[in-house]
Parts: C-alpha cells; structure tokens; sequence
C-alpha cells in the first residue's frame, strides 16, 4: 500500500533486517534512498531511533516506540487491503502464521485446507520456530498468528483460544511398556530416552517432576527436532515425551503409541491461538482463528476420550 508514508515502510524493513543495506535489500531500493528517510525521521523526532553499532543497528527506546507505531499502522493497511477486497467481492490477501514444528504434519493442514474453502485466493506465510520466541515474532509485527505450546503470559500478546493436552511416553508398540494404559515418570527410568532439549517447551514440564523423585533420566539424545526424536523412536532407540501433535500419522497406523504420563496427575501442556494486543484483525485473520480455535477445540476432545 503506497498511500502511507515511505518512512514507515523503511524504517520498519530496517528494523527488522537490523541494517540500512538488508532493509534497501528487503524492499528492492537503494541503501541511499532508506537512508535518507531514516535521518529524515530521526530529524523530525529530534531523537535517534536507532543505535549503530559493530555488529548492525540496534533500536533505543525512542525506536522501540515508534516500532511500535509503525506495526500498528502497516498491519492496519493489510486489513484495509483486506476489507476492500472483499467490498469488491474478492477473497484475496496475505496471513502470516508462526508455529511451533509438530503443528505443521496434521494441524495446520487441516485449518489452511478449509480456510481455503472460504479465500482460495489468500497467500499463507508459514513460519516455525521455537515456542519461546513466537511472542516477539507477533508483538514486532513479523506474523499475524501464533500457535505454540506452554508460552508464559506477556503483556503483548492476547491469548484468544487454547487446549489443553496429555504429554504422553512414545514409542513402539512392541516395546515393553507399550500395553500400560498410563505411565509415571519413573515407570519410564528404566528405558532410554530421547529428549526435547532447553528450547523446547516440553522440558520445564519434565524437570520439576524429576526433581521431586530425586532422579536422572536415562537422556541418549537430546533435541530441537521433533522429526528426529520421531525417527529414533520409531527405530526403537528409545521413548520420547510429547503431546500428539506430529505424531498422528504414526500413531494412526499403530507404529507408534502414545501411553499418557502422570505424577500426582495427568501431565498437560496447552497450546494456544495467539495474536498481538490491540491490532484489529482484518476479516481473512479472523475467520482463520476461528477455524484454527474449533480444530483446536475437536483435537482436544479427542485427546481426552482417547
């Protein structure tokens, strides 16, 4: 959208690139050009808005202000994009996702493929990464929605639906613990185990139980990589912690099992729909949570009664 100002949409492209080079890159101009709009901001704000260091550009709190004015107006235009398109009667426009990895084998497939029902025309930009870090993602304005396991409260984002879901021992079913209906932690000491590591969500939820047992679990591998720990419990290396997510096609087809794990009780971890505070949702955004929230909402029945 041309009809706002071009200060906004280099300032916003440098920040985001965190050098005047990456941002003139990002929007296919010349560095000159984006650096000439940013000391022009700076001038009329009488205050630099960004720090230059060694290693790139860095915002001070007068840019970390001003980002966050400039996401709010950039995500309102791809709104008002959105809304005349549809007065128009098209169904186009652009919804950036961020996600953690399991969520990409089943979940997200199912919630792109009916939004597709509804905007065949829309663009989707997917993106996965670590729980952690998805928050800062939706507050800078790099996505539209977030879905991710066990993220702690922050007062930039708004939680809109959630569910709750069993962590459950995986492995195969010819393995010695595979007929239990339920597990504790320390029924499990005994066998090896492949592990999310630090960056994982599941971790902090394993730890304090161990703790409170006084044990060391028998970890052979530790990991970021849910295809990994996948793969090496289908080899029968050993038992992996997860939720169900990235695990249904397996689990389907009876190659894995998924046993739920319990201490003083079943042992949950939430996943939760999430956007920035105070944006306004264009219709196309909105009409994707709600699709995503009811598949949240039919997996977590399932998991329940399973």
């Amino acid at each position: 959208m041309r009809i706002h100002a071009a200060a906004l949409r280099y300032f916003d492209a440098v920040r985001r690139a965190g050098s005047i080079r990456g941002g003139a890159r990002e929007l296919n101009v010349a560095s000159s050009a984006v650096n000439r709009q940013i000391l022009k901001l700076e001038n009329e704000f009488d205050a630099p808005l960004f720090e230059r260091l060694n290693s790139g550009l860095k915002l001070t709190e007068a840019g970390e202000i001003f980002a966050r004015h400039t996401t709010t107006v950039l995500q309102d235009a791809s709104r008002f994009q959105d809304e005349l398109a549809a007065l128009k009667g098209g169904r186009r426009g652009e919804i950036g996702i961020v996600a953690v990895e399991g969520l990409t084998h089943a979940f997200l497939p199912a919630v792109i493929e009916k939004m597709l029902g509804v905007y065949p025309d829309l663009h989707f930009r997917v993106q996965t990464m670590e729980s952690h870090s998805i928050p800062q993602v939706l507050a800078d304005g790099e996505s539209d929605v977030g879905v991710a396991f066990s993220i702690s409260s922050s007062p930039e984002i708004e939680q809109l639906a959630y569910g709750h879901f069993h962590i459950g021992a995986i492995m195969r079913p010819d393995h010695p613990l595979a007929k239990e209906p339920r597990l504790t932690l320390l029924n499990t000491l005994a066998y090896p185990w492949i592990l999310g590591n630090e960056n994982l969500s599941i971790r902090p939820l394993l730890e304090p139980t161990l703790r409170t047992l006084g044990q060391t679990a028998p970890i052979i591998v530790e990991s970021s990589s849910l295809e990994l720990m996948k793969n090496l419990a289908l080899r029968g290396a050993g038992i992996t912690f997860q939720s169900v997510f990235g695990f249904e096609d397996e689990l389907q087809a009876n190659k894995l099992v998924h046993i739920p794990v319990t201490h003083t009780a079943p042992i949950f971890r939430d996943l939760s729909i999430q956007v920035r505070k105070g944006r306004a949702l264009s219709a196309s955004t909105q009409t994707f949570i709600n699709i995503a929230a009811e598949e949240l909402s039919r997996r977590e029945r399932k998991d329940r009664n399973r």
